[in-house]
């Protein structure tokens, strides 16, 4: 008999440890789901989409050699710190660049000058 409000629970007793479990195992193993989408039109393949996923754990796909995230500068803040760096360099080579072509023209309207 249940009590009202409450219903019984279908997968027994022992359903939050079994997802606990299976979640685990999906971590340390790894899923990868795989699909193509295409749309065509009367034998003109108009639109593919092709859609990877892979579930793993950090170091699961670290093992398999995937580590995108630690490159992307949205995911990580070493990586932004690297990018702006990068920028800061390529901006302050550039403006050394262009004082040394205003220092050019510069010399050259004196020399030019009577």
């Amino acid at each position: 008999m249940t009590t009202p409000g409450r219903l019984p629970d279908p997968y027994g007793s022992g359903g939050g440890a079994n997802l606990a479990d299976i979640l685990e195992r999906v971590l340390d193993k790894g899923v990868v789901i795989a699909g193509d989408i295409r749309i065509n039109l009367l034998d003109i393949e108009l639109l593919t989409i092709k859609l990877r996923l892979i579930v793993a754990s950090v170091d699961k796909a670290k093992e398999m050699g995937i580590d995108w995230w630690e490159s992307d500068p949205a995911l990580s803040s070493q990586a932004r710190r690297d990018e702006l760096s990068r920028e800061n360099a390529e901006l302050r080579e550039r403006l050394a660049r262009l004082e040394e072509l205003g220092l050019e023209q510069g010399r050259a309207r004196e020399e030019e000058a009577p």
